[in-house]
This record gives C-alpha cells, structure tokens and sequence, in this order.
C-alpha cells in the first residue's frame, strides 16, 4: 500500500521518506520503453526507486535523500524534468 504520510493504517510497517516523480500523461497503453529509459539512467547513477504505474501516467519513486540526484540523472539523460526537487513537494512532480 502507498499512502501519504500519516495516512497508513494503525499497526502498519512504514517506510517512510519517498518522493514522487510524476511521468506527465497520459501515456499511451502502446508507448514501449517509457519506464526502461528512465530506470536506466537512475540504475546507472545508483539511485533505487519504487515504480507505480496508474491507468494513464507512472511515478517514480526515490527516497528523499536521493531525489537531487535523480533528478540530475535523468536530465543528463535528456529527461526534462520540472521543479525544483531540493524546494519541496510540487504539483507537477508529486501525485496528489
């Protein structure tokens, strides 16, 4: 189960400390390889992530000590990626 902080159900094993990249969708169900290109280049700079994948778009997940990492890893990739990852949570990078 992912929920917000705070959220989780009384009695639950947390990890808490992830933050959410958005891939901007909706994604076609016959787009081949979005999730590859970008785990590729996170996998290379050692970055561990969570992957979600909802009906129209996927989040990358990374602990929050690795986010400004991921982020320039994935720009040296060619990603674009928006926000400011060190200023806090942005709707644009993080489900709501």
């Amino acid at each position: 189960m992912v929920c917000s902080t705070g959220a989780e159900p009384t009695g639950s094993l947390v990890e808490a400390g992830w933050r959410a990249m958005e891939v901007i969708g909706p994604l076609d169900f016959g787009m081949v390889g979005v999730l590859a290109g970008l785990t590729r280049a996170l996998a290379r700079d050692l970055v561990s992530v969570f992957v979600m994948s909802s009906y129209d778009t996927d989040y990358v997940l990374v602990k929050d000590d690795s986010l400004d990492r991921a982020a320039l890893s994935l720009r040296r990739a060619g990603h674009d990626v928006h926000g400011d990852p060190g200023a806090g949570p942005d709707p644009a990078s993080s489900p709501g």
